[in-house]
């Protein structure tokens, strides 16, 4: 049962998308990824719209003081086994925003993050890359 489980999870990757701040680029781009240019369908990807029906959080933005605690509330929401993108360079590290009076920094200052998908903004292709990297490796059991 527990192989079923995993091809499941492997073949059709639910994800949430959070947006934590920032300038929106990363935002444009994810749901860009979504449209059926890239049609990231193809790989059983689907976005939903509550983390309690989720296995991948796609998070865009620094993580500041203000959305820490809804960002830790929507990942305790995830069921288990749950993974966590971080995609712009301000998921990554807070990007510009780092040493601003507010920003913590990363996501995985807040929360664990399984797979980067770098750039300021990264391109629709580039966060497919990421998702797509993240189903190789729990293919491969890592």
């Amino acid at each position: 049962m527990s192989k079923i489980v995993q091809w499941s999870r492997i073949a059709s990757p639910w994800i949430i998308h959070f947006n934590a701040g920032g300038c929106n680029g990363c935002d444009i781009e994810v749901l860009a990824a979504l449209t059926p240019r890239f049609d990231v369908e193809r790989f059983g990807i689907l976005l939903k719209g509550t983390p309690r029906h989720a296995d991948v959080l796609v998070c865009t933005g620094p993580v500041n003081e203000q959305i820490k605690s809804r960002l830790k509330r929507i990942y305790d929401q995830m069921p288990h086994p749950k993974f966590v993108v971080a995609v712009g360079a301000c998921a990554i590290s807070g990007g510009v925003f780092r040493g601003c009076y507010n920003t913590l920094g990363g996501m995985d200052d807040v929360i664990p993050v399984t797979a980067y998908v770098p750039g300021c903004p990264p391109r629709p292709d580039a966060i497919i890359q990421g998702v797509y990297a993240l189903l190789q490796k729990l293919k491969k059991g890592g």
